[in-house]
């Protein structure tokens, strides 16, 4: 009894407890700069990036990928 009543009030803490943050989590207007510059980019260069879709695509001999096209033969 005393186990299940311990193990409640410990889940009952750590849920209430949890979320609660006291710092603003959005980008500040300075660190936009930082945030702005190509190197944080998820593809830094786009081109090649479409390149290296279009190669593994075609390898891929899957119709489907991320967009529906042709097979294996690079004809998307």
């Amino acid at each position: 009894m005393r186990l299940n009543l311990f193990c409640g009030a410990l889940l009952a803490v750590s849920l209430l407890s949890g979320c609660a943050t006291t710092a603003r989590q959005d980008v500040q207007p300075w660190q936009r700069g930082t945030l702005a510059k190509s190197e944080m980019a998820w593809e830094p260069d786009p081109l090649m990036a479409e390149y290296r879709r279009q190669v593994q695509y075609s390898k891929e001999a899957a119709s489907g990928g991320a967009t529906i096209g042709g097979g294996g033969c690079g004809c998307n």
